[in-house]
């Protein structure tokens, strides 16, 4: 058995996740997510897709997060009838995140024929609800640590990465006619010590490794992220304004509202409304309640009684009536929104009419890839496009470094310190070129591995006659 690897995403960019693996006649997708930022990397999606989905035989999942998994009611309307495999969270956050996802394009592409700023004739979306009907009976839920084997002679097991909610390492094993190989895909890594996800989880040995590398040229941390944040919140308020923050609905939603109640608790804010202005989010933090096993026991010592994620004066605004009503908040309030990086969303019509507001606050509390509004914001531009018009930027910009679920370059290091044995092969995924072209030189200079950061649609043969 021959066994080849192609690179349809995630290669030198941090977003569109899709590895193709050819075992023998079988072909085997590990995730399948869009394509975000960049405006050439977004019309990827719109390309011919590169293997005729009715070819491919199954999909291995390692999350839910948009990049990872946003594909996938595509691949399903174009004809892939195989299942999908991925962690028992996972598999719920999926219905959430797809059908948001795929709400949000028929909204916008609504937008874009109302307003008429679509290049398109008859602009369309590049996926509806009705598409995202197609994937989720396909869905096969699996719990961790759990062996399987979704096709014959290759073996998959789900590791906790500690990234987000059902994040998981994915390892295959694919048995030949002479021998065994194992490669180990990481998926998003989650960071060492934080207060809701357990650590990554030591991987003694893999032939083949397939690491992220979204933070692979830096660190990225911050002493105290409590007080950074009670300091910012209390210098919006002296600002006389709101505090608006993007969010990515999945794990930084729950992460700030854990650090709001331990402020609020402490006293260390006033008592302000928070307000969570995103379906997705609000769905997903009664979702996270269903699944204390994932979380770290004392997440709830000290905090009171209830969900980690509740306190006083917190408001959840589901319908868009209650979206609406915030418009007429002047001051002394937070709005959490998504998306994180600010390409849709309801977090848009805020940035639409805070931005031009001296006394508004927006807070940049993730990784913003390359040419999404929240990169130009933080870069400093003074004038963003929001639903086609140019919105000048006079609020204040803040950033709260540190509270990215990615590991970061030395706790990628550690992750990878846990192998016995060098791989064969070692492929720097998930990280724009500066820093995957940068971390597999720290592998190769620091580890000794032979590390490579591989190029959109490379393919590269791993094994010959297995």
């Amino acid at each position: 058995m021959d066994v080849k690897i192609k690179f349809l995403g995630a290669a030198q960019t941090v977003t569109g996740s899709k590895y193709l693996l050819k075992a023998g006649d079988k072909n085997i997708l590990i995730d399948c997510g869009l394509f975000q930022g960049l405006k050439d990397l977004r019309l990827l999606n719109w390309d011919v897709f590169p293997i005729n989905p009715s070819e491919i035989d199954i999909v291995i999942l390692t999350h839910a997060h948009i990049d990872h998994c946003g594909y996938l009611p595509r691949l399903c309307r174009d004809g892939f009838e195989g299942n999908i495999y991925c962690t028992t969270a996972t598999a719920d956050l999926l219905e959430i995140m797809l059908y948001d996802s795929a709400k949000l394009q028929e909204e916008e592409t609504e937008v874009a024929i109302q307003k008429g700023y679509s290049k398109h004739n008859n602009p369309e979306p590049l996926y509806t609800t009705k598409d995202v009907d197609k994937v989720l009976p396909k869905v096969k839920a699996v719990d961790y640590d759990e062996i399987f084997e979704p096709l014959p002679k290759i073996q998959v097991q789900f590791l906790d990465a500690g990234h987000i909610l059902g994040s998981a390492i994915a390892e295959i094993t694919v048995s030949g006619e002479r021998m065994t190989k194992k490669i180990v895909f990481s998926g998003d890594l989650g960071r060492y010590d934080k207060p809701i996800l357990f650590d990554p989880p030591v991987v003694k040995q893999a032939d083949v490794l397939l690491v992220e590398s979204t933070y692979g040229d830096r660190l990225n941390r911050i002493d105290s992220p409590e007080q950074a944040f009670q300091k910012i919140i209390l210098d919006a308020i002296d600002r006389k304004g709101c505090l608006v923050i993007p969010a990515f609905a999945v794990g930084r939603t729950q992460l700030l509202l854990y650090y709001l109640k331990r402020l609020k608790q402490e006293k260390m804010i006033p008592d302000i409304p928070v307000y969570v202005d995103s379906p997705m989010a609000i769905d997903v933090t009664f979702l996270y309640q269903r699944y204390p096993r994932y979380f770290k026991q004392e997440l709830f010592v000290g905090m009171g009684k209830g969900s980690p994620f509740h306190f006083s004066n917190l408001h959840f605004c589901d319908k868009q009536t209650e979206s609406n009503a915030l418009r007429d908040l002047k001051q002394n309030a937070i709005i959490i929104s998504a998306s994180g990086m600010c390409t849709g969303g309801r977090i848009l019509s805020h940035l639409y009419q805070r931005l031009p507001k001296p006394n508004d606050t927006i807070l940049l509390v993730g990784y913003q890839a390359a040419g999404t509004r929240g990169k130009r914001l933080l870069e400093g531009e003074k004038s963003i496009k929001i639903f086609g018009e140019p919105v000048q930027v006079h609020a204040h910009i803040d950033h709260l470094d540190g509270l990215s679920a990615h590991a970061d370059k030395d706790e990628l290091l550690r992750w990878l310190a846990g192998f016995e044995d060098s791989p064969k092969m070692t492929f720097v995924t998930h990280g724009e070129p500066e820093s995957a072209k940068a971390f597999a030189q720290t592998i190769q200079t620091e580890l000794g591995w032979h590390a490579q950061a591989p190029e959109y649609l490379e393919t590269v043969s791993l094994f010959q006659g297995i």
